[in-house]
């Protein structure tokens, strides 16, 4: 039994794909699927018009605008392995999302635009994973369009993210002359739009194509193999080890769009991406094989089927093994529960999951019991894993009802949108007011669409721009420290906040208020 489950533990690999938008994120991820056998018909970001929607985005607003708004979650089985994807919004106003999905996976696979190379939400993205020393595996994408010159984007790469890399294989020729890669890691060239029997040709010890072969005619080839010399005599050495501390990144050149180079990628992956890895915890680290069940809520979503008022919270589990019906214990709340219902997950197609192992990401239906960050643990366990990061809103709207008529729906909406952790509540103690903080505007955009398309409630947002939100350390303070620029509220957990107008305001409340401890809870991650 305890074999068993090590095998099945072993088998996983869990990543998150981070990118900038347009990079081709939720392509790539469509072509692994395919590989995958979980999608028979990859729906490509680009055909809107016949009605095809990328199976990750399963958000209305996602399918009109053409974004990943919401982390997916898709699982698939390949060559023994169990793959479990997490394809993150790539819009920059959802990075808190995105952080938080960056702390259940065990390792990223960054795509780079091979015209654009590296992005600012790419670079902000790739300093989280840094931060946290998760192995990153980097695929260049787009080679089938005029891009920058490969030397050059390895040498981006190594400026601007500080890390070394190391490429897996290297482009022959791009745009209109792109015709393959040639593979240093499986001593072969991959030909581009060519039929199956011709894709792959393989090379001699030196390196080069034995005998005649029309490759050989091109003055790329020859290009080619000038730049694989410089690669081999001047690069970085591949070390296993150090791809799995994080401190050198396997680089593949490719075409997500084509399909060219996704599953030599993936292939590759596998061999070199860590399996589920030890977490820190209340009681030291928690070995992913040990017996006992543990795991993390990391992403609570609303209304993931408009046909059913539901809510689900996404598990990554971090020890032992799931099974449906299991009681498991909420050490912040000292409760105990029955975990009947749960799912895996096929972007919007789900199924019931009875098993689930370290590693795995399962979805738990949630009438509201949990919440981001909960450890649920099984026996006496009663630890508790880090906390997750909790962003300090930036900007803020306040927000009520049109239509009076419509106040419980527009309570029941707020409650429930708000438990996702992308938009935070605050209620102003002074008048009632509701206020809504974020980190970008998009987010305000989704909340509305939202409340009208799930809740069918239209609202009234009033712009309040941005503020400078500090929470209170203790339960008490004088009501009468709120003025217009420096705001009293309390969050939704009943806990005091002031909102100031700027860095003037705070620093002036700070130097009248010596008494009043204010606090900022991202400082207490860094």
């Amino acid at each position: 039994m305890v074999k068993k489950l090590q095998d099945e533990v072993l088998s996983r690999r869990t990543f998150a794909i981070i990118s900038h938008p347009d990079a081709g994120k939720t392509t790539l991820t469509e072509k692994l699927l395919l590989f995958g056998g979980a999608i028979r018909d990859a729906g490509t970001v680009k055909a809107k018009k016949t009605g095809k929607f990328a199976t990750s985005d399963w958000m209305e607003i996602e399918k009109q605008r053409g974004i990943s708004v919401t982390s997916s979650v898709m699982q698939f089985e390949y060559d023994g392995f169990r793959v479990n994807i997490l394809d993150t919004p790539g819009h920059q106003d959802f990075s808190e999302d995105t952080y938080r999905t960056l702390t259940a996976v065990d390792s990223a696979v960054m795509i780079i635009d091979s015209a654009k190379g590296i992005e600012e939400q790419t670079l902000k993205l790739f300093k989280v994973c840094r931060m946290r020393g998760i192995p990153i595996f980097t695929f260049i994408n787009k080679l089938d369009r005029q891009g920058k010159a490969p030397l050059e984007l390895l040498a981006e790469l190594e400026e601007v993210m500080g890390i070394e890399s190391y490429p897996m294989n290297w482009p022959i020729g791009m745009g209109k002359e792109f015709l393959g890669i040639y593979d240093r890691f499986y001593n072969r060239i991959e030909q581009f739009r060519v039929g199956e029997d011709q894709r792959f040709v393989p090379l001699n010890e030196d390196g080069e194509i034995e005998g005649d072969h029309a490759l050989k005619v091109t003055g790329l080839y020859d290009q080619t193999l000038e730049e694989i010399m410089l690669l081999n005599e001047a690069g970085n050495e591949f070390s296993p080890e150090r791809v799995r501390d994080g401190s050198i990144t396997p680089v593949f050149f490719g075409s997500a769009l084509t399909n060219f180079g996704v599953q030599t990628f993936l292939e590759t992956y596998l061999k070199f991406a860590p399996f589920p890895q030890p977490r820190n915890s209340t009681v030291g680290e928690i070995n992913p094989l040990s017996e006992d069940f543990s795991g993390f809520i990391f992403k609570i979503q609303a209304n993931m089927n408009p046909a059913h008022r539901d809510r689900i919270a996404f598990l990554r589990i971090c020890s032992g093994k799931f099974e449906r019906g299991m009681t498991v214990n909420i050490p912040r709340t000292g409760k105990q529960l029955k975990l009947s219902q749960s799912t895996q997950f096929m972007a919007d197609d789900r199924s019931t999951v009875d098993e689930a192992v370290s590693g795995d990401i399962i979805g738990l239906y949630d009438t509201g019991t949990y919440q981001i960050g909960d450890t649920l643990t099984v026996g006496k366990n009663q630890f508790q894993f880090e906390r997750l990061p909790q962003f300090t809103p930036e900007l803020f709207v306040r927000v009520s009802a049109k239509n009076v008529m419509k106040q419980k729906h527009f309570q029941k909406g707020i409650q429930q949108l708000v438990q996702e952790g992308a938009i935070q509540l605050f209620k102003t103690v002074k008048t009632d007011d509701y206020y809504l903080g974020a980190v970008g505007q998009l987010q305000f955009e989704v909340f509305e669409h939202r409340m009208k398309n799930e809740y069918n409630t239209e609202v009234i947002m009033e712009r309040l721009g941005s503020k400078i939100t500090r929470w209170l350390e203790g339960d008490s303070v004088e009501e009468n420290l709120s003025s217009s620029r420096s705001i009293l509220v309390k969050d939704r957990f009943d806990k005091y906040a002031f909102l100031f107008e700027n860095e003037f305001a705070l620093r002036w409340f700070q130097d009248k208020n010596p008494e009043v401890k204010l606090y900022n809870p991202m400082d207490q991650h860094e």
